[in-house]
């Protein structure tokens, strides 16, 4: 028996749009990046109206008014696509947790799910993004800070292993 305690996960639910379906009636793979994207915002940053944030959010969006010193860059992205995803009323289930911490990056995890409460629950998807914090004058990688590392410690967990 172990003493280990399963890793928090953030859940974002995240509407879909007409225009995010290709001409199959599925969400396009495209679409697809842009609603991680969204995900991964609503989760890590606070949000500039004065919203509630998540208890992930670490970074300031003043940055996108020209003010902040820091952000996030995307390094690598894998999605690994399970099952077509259908248009929907309900938003989507996106969790998320952290699946390495580095010096400067980050592995975020995904797993996309059918909208809550609807049963049977299925994995549409599952994706990793490697996000470097990155100094907004220079463009170098500044490292994590230990306040951001402990705020996100209860939300790292295993990495996504994908199918090959």
């Amino acid at each position: 028996m172990t003493d280990e305690v399963a890793p928090q996960r953030i859940h974002v639910a995240v509407h879909l749009r007409w225009g995010d379906l290709d001409a199959l009636g599925h969400v396009n793979n495209v679409s697809m990046l842009k609603l991680l994207e969204e995900a991964r915002l609503r989760a890590f940053w606070t949000p500039p109206e004065g919203g509630e944030p998540a208890p992930t959010a670490v970074f300031d969006a003043s940055v996108l008014d020209g003010v902040g010193r820091q952000t996030t860059l995307v390094a690598h992205q894998e999605i690994e696509y399970r099952t077509p995803v259908p248009y929907g009323h309900l938003p989507l289930d996106v969790e998320m947790w952290i699946g390495r911490v580095g010096g400067s990056s980050a592995d975020i995890c995904f797993e996309v799910y059918s909208p809550q409460g609807i049963e049977p629950r299925v994995l549409y998807a599952r994706s990793t993004a490697v996000v470097v914090l990155v100094d907004t004058a220079s463009g170098r990688p500044t490292r994590l800070s230990a306040e951001l590392r402990e705020t996100w410690a209860p939300y790292v967990g295993e990495p996504i292993r994908y199918r090959r």
